[in-house]
């Protein structure tokens, strides 16, 4: 049959073949072994007749017959690829990925997360939380939430919350230690750290929660930043907190809800402090032109909004702001 096509899966394996110079990295590009990148070519030989690839030395050299397709070939590949991925795109027009932080995820996104998708029931949801910064410009991500991360010129930032720091721990380890009236008592007290060694993007925001730091600005004097439990991940330090192994330094707008359900409480209120960080709504300028991803945004803005308007006073008498203005640059 003049039109006949042979599998699309050998034809694959000898494109590989054929750009990479090598059965070993057109393997590992298509992960799968070297063995079965030689079968599925030897199957394309045989279906054409023809050798494609021989022995040349230590290495492999296509033949005249196989240098006259490959070419066209690696270009009906990709075009294969762009068309797959449009087909998927389409598909996937209602659907979002938003990449977050696991602990502002955990402590304040999950549980408003139904209401959006009451209000948007053809949209769908799925939450990448990792500590990686994602590149919007080449990843399937198409909002992410960042705290404490240097924004790119490329993208549209709004500003969800400014921060505010303060520390906080269970309400049985507080009247346990009660009186507390002065912060120097907490040389006294059991400390919890977020360690962020792991996290090279939080250069800032190690300046903030950490316990050396946080003293030296107050000026308090006996804190020994080295004592204590540690942990990588902020969520967990909070659930420590909560069960009442110590006392931690408090994001207020994350920790909003367990502070107002009585599940910690702010010591000190006079050592809270506004920082000079905050957390974003981040997307990439031809991500925020899809229906989907400006009704996450506007939800999202909203419900910060409305959080930080019922919210009960932080102890430095400041609702920390949510961004009013047009997406910036």
């Amino acid at each position: 049959m003049a039109n006949w096509i042979p599998s699309l899966n050998s034809l694959r394996a000898f494109e590989a073949v054929a750009r990479n110079g090598s059965y070993r990295r057109a393997a590992v590009e298509l992960n799968v072994t070297d063995v079965a990148v030689k079968q599925l070519v030897v199957k394309l030989e045989a279906a054409l007749g023809k050798r494609l690839v021989v022995r040349q030395g230590r290495g492999i050299a296509l033949t005249e017959a196989a240098l006259a397709g490959a070419g066209t070939l690696e270009i009906a590949m990709r075009q294969i690829a762009d068309a797959v991925q449009k087909m998927r795109a389409q598909d996937n027009r209602q659907r979002l990925i938003v990449s977050v932080e696991a602990s502002f995820a955990t402590t304040w996104l999950v549980s408003r997360l139904e209401d959006f998708r009451s209000r948007n029931p053809g949209i769908s949801v799925l939450i990448d939380s990792s500590q990686r910064i994602v590149d919007l410009h080449r990843s399937d991500v198409d909002i992410a939430i960042r705290y404490g991360v240097r924004s790119d010129p490329e993208l549209l930032v709004r500003r969800l919350f400014d921060d505010l720091v303060y520390p906080v721990c269970s309400p049985i380890l507080a009247a346990a230690s009660a009186p507390l009236t002065d912060v120097g008592q907490l040389a006294r007290m059991p400390l919890i750290h977020w360690d962020m060694a792991q996290l090279p993007w939080a250069s800032a925001t190690r300046s903030w929660f950490d316990w050396g730091e946080w003293a030296r600005r107050l000026g308090v004097k006996g804190i020994d930043p080295g004592k204590g439990l540690r942990f990588s991940d902020y969520g967990m330090a909070v659930q420590a907190a909560i069960s009442g192994k110590g006392v931690i330094l408090a994001s207020w707008p994350i920790l909003q809800d367990p502070i107002e359900a009585g599940l910690l409480v702010p010591i000190f209120p006079e050592s809270s402090r506004s920082t000079d960080i905050g957390y974003d709504l981040v997307t990439t300028p031809e991500a925020a032109s899809r229906p989907a991803v400006a009704a996450f945004t506007d939800w999202l803005l909203d419900t910060a909004r409305q959080a930080m308007a019922s919210a009960r006073t932080p102890p430095d008498g400041k609702i920390p702001r949510v961004d009013e203005s047009l997406p910036i640059p």
